[in-house]
Parts: structure tokens; sequence; C-alpha cells
């Protein structure tokens, strides 16, 4: 048995996932967290959450190092970890530097920066030759107005250290990018209270279908365990509402879009880590999005293993605890997967969702979740603001997206005014 620590987490489906994964290798873990109740409120009424399985449970400022570290090691003296996980962007270069600091398997703290922060990412691709977008790292207005007209519209801003597609936008001309931009220089420490850095990225638009490629490095390889596809809404916003795995890509396309992935994840340095790497396929090539260390979240790990019975999170636990995951792929009788996300129409406080009993009963169904009546609702710019999903296979073919849009349309959201 091993023991980890966990260094916060997501409160989405990973925050199940993982410790699922830990308890089912034969491990446990430690959780170490700034603020515990963030999570209590995650849980369902009546519900103990899955983060209280630890078998301790540490109280810190996983937001400065300074203190954490002499901390975490102190811990270790006692409680002795054998790695590190942790499922949340905002603190996968921490947990790297723990494991760093302790002596323990893990990727390249540096890698880890690197791949966290857009801007970053965007430089070391660029010197490495790897194929993107043209793009300008902008400290200012002045700076932003620049680099836009040398770009041109249609662009994409971005924060450099945001996730779940918080404030990315396209803009099509300089009144959408000064809206772009006081909107962003308006959120200035993100949801786990870290200051944000005030440099603003931009990006030409690429235009094409967006995939993603989910791998597992190990042993300085990177293993490719398959292609995600996924759909967009919510311009001018990037939404995502739907994956389907494996992807439905020709074979060249397909090859193309794993070839990229991989050489963005050496150029990186990216070592013991299970990925997501975006990809858009333009007409000129595969051209990289962004890179994630950390498995997929969206649920796709629960696509992956239902298709293809590989268990993404538990290979997050192997590759931190230094090893050799189990990527071998068994028949699970289904030939694809798929996911879409119920996003609100209009604004207020969410009545019922009509339609929710059919669609339990419908072939192929896999997970139906769906909000509960009185949740505040708004207009959706993120990844942070479903109603629900509906998941659901196709053991002949890939049809599970059809099958999903097909569910969600007799999915009727309720919502009335405040």
């Amino acid at each position: 048995m091993a023991h980890l620590l966990m260094v916060e987490s997501w409160v989405g489906s990973m925050s199940r996932l993982l410790p699922r994964a830990i308890r089912e290798g034969g491990h446990d873990f430690t959780f170490i967290t700034r603020d515990l109740h963030h999570y209590l409120r995650a849980a369902p009424e009546g519900t103990a959450h899955p983060l209280l399985a630890a078998r301790n449970v540490l109280t810190a400022d996983t937001n400065e190092a300074g203190t954490l570290l002499p901390l975490v090691e102190r811990a270790h003296g006692a409680l002795r970890f054998d790695g590190v996980v942790t499922s949340c962007d905002y603190y996968l270069p921490a947990a790297a530097r723990i494991a760093g600091r302790l002596g323990l398997p893990g990727p390249s703290p540096a890698a880890v920066e690197n791949a966290c922060r857009k801007d970053a990412t965007r430089r070391v691709l660029a010197d490495a030759g790897v194929p993107g977008p043209r793009f300008a790292v902008c400290a200012d207005w002045a700076a932003t107005v620049g680099a836009a007209r040398e770009i041109g519209y249609p662009l994409v801003l971005k924060p450099v250290d945001l996730c779940a597609g918080m404030f990315v936008r396209r803009v099509d001309d300089e009144a959408a990018l000064a809206e772009a931009h006081r909107a962003l220089a308006g959120f200035p420490v993100n949801a786990r209270g870290q200051r944000r850095g005030p440099a603003v990225l931009l990006e030409e638009l690429l235009r094409g279908p967006e995939v993603s490629v989910e791998t597992v490095s190990s042993g300085g390889t990177a293993q490719v365990v398959g292609v995600t596809d996924k759909s967009i809404g919510g311009a001018p916003a990037f939404i995502e509402t739907g994956h389907m795995f494996p992807a439905a890509l020709d074979a060249a396309d397909c090859l193309a879009a794993e070839r990229t992935a991989v050489e963005a994840l050496n150029a990186l340095g990216l070592d013991g880590v299970v990925a997501h790497t975006e990809i858009k396929l333009t007409a000129a090539g595969p051209r990289v999005v962004e890179v994630n260390p950390r498995p997929a979240g969206n649920r796709i790990t629960e696509l992956v293993r239902h298709v293809t019975g590989i268990d993404l999170a538990a290979a997050c636990v192997d590759v931190a605890l230094g090893r050799e995951p189990d990527l071998r792929r068994r028949d699970t009788g289904l030939r694809s997967a798929a996911i879409g996300f119920l996003l609100p129409e209009s604004e207020g406080v969410l009545d019922a969702i009509d339609g929710a009993d059919d669609v339990r009963t419908a072939d192929g169904l896999l997970e139906l979740q769906l909000a509960d009546p009185g949740k505040a609702v708004r207009a959706a710019a993120s990844n942070n603001e479903y109603l629900g999903h509906v998941m659901a296979s196709d053991a002949a073919g890939l049809g599970a997206r059809d099958r999903v849009e097909k569910l969600l349309s007799a999915l009727l959201p309720k919502v009335v005014g405040r």
C-alpha cells in the first residue's frame, strides 16, 4: 500500500475519480487544503465528500510556497508520502515542487510551470518549432491594441493563467477587444485566492475541428491513449458543449494530431504525467491550442474508460508513484461514448428540467446528471455554468454523439426570473 499526498482538488468529477482510483489501487492519501469548506459545500446534501476518505486532512496555505514546502517536509517526516497528486490546474506546479523537494517521482517543476502558463507554453513551443497560432503576450492595453492590429482580426483574447475557458473570447474588432480586456482586468484574483498575472495573450483565430489527445508519459516516453473530439459553442466565448471518444477522424488526421501532441509534450519536457493536449485541425495542419499536464476534465476520462477499459485516473496515480501504468486495452463491448452538456438559455432560478424521466430509460444511457431546482442560473460564459450532462454509448460504431444530442434535445430547463 502506498501513501499519496493530494494537494487540493477540483470539486467536479476528478474530486471523486482520483480518490476512487487511489482506493481501488490499494492505496490511501492525505489531503492538504487551505479551505476544506470549499469541498464540503460541493458535496450533495446528506453525503460525505470522497475527499474526506483521506487518512489525514491537513490545513495549510497551499498558495504560499515559502511556508507550504517546509510544512509538507515536516509532514513527510511523520507520515511518509510515496507520491504527490492533484487534479486542480492551479496546484499542479505546487505538487511538482513538493515532489521534487521530497525526492519523490514527478514531472519537472519547470516543465509543469511552463505548461500551466499559456504564455510560457506558446514561447516554448514556438522556439521548438511546434505548430501553433501567431500570438503576442501583452503587458497593457496599449500593447494589446498594437498586437491585435499586427495579428489581425478576428483573434482570440486569453488570460495566461485561468482554466475552464474563463474569459477566453473571440474578438472581431477593437470595440470587442476593449470589452474582453476590461472584463479580464476586473478579475484579478482566481477562485482559489491566487493573484493573477496581468499579461494578456492574443492569438490568431484558428479554424477547423478541435480535438484533444489523451496521453500518459512515463520513463521518458509518451503513450497515446486516443483522440477525443469536441464541440464548442457560446460564441464569443469558447464553451465545451460535448465530447466523443474516439474522435470521428480519418486515420491521417488522427495520426497528425497524435504526433503534434507528442511533439508538444517533448518540447515542454513533460514526463511522469497524464496529459490532455488540445489541437485544432486547420487547413494548414494541426495546431496546438494548449497542453494540460493532468487528466482531461469534463468526464472525458470516463468516456475513455467506457470504450477502452483504460482508467486514466488510475494511470495518474501510477505515474505519481513512479510505476508503469496499465494501458492495455480491453473489449468493453462499446465502440464509442459521448457526453453532452446542458447549457442555460436564460437567466434566473432553475424551476425544473422537463424530460428527464424519458431520458433515464433511453437505450445506451451511461450517465444523467442534472442540477437541482433552486439553482441560480446565469448566461453561460465558460465551462462552469452547465446545468447537467448526458453520457451515452454506441456498441456498433461512432453513433454515441448523435445519441447524446438526441437525448439532450429532450431535456427542457424551466428557468424563472428572479
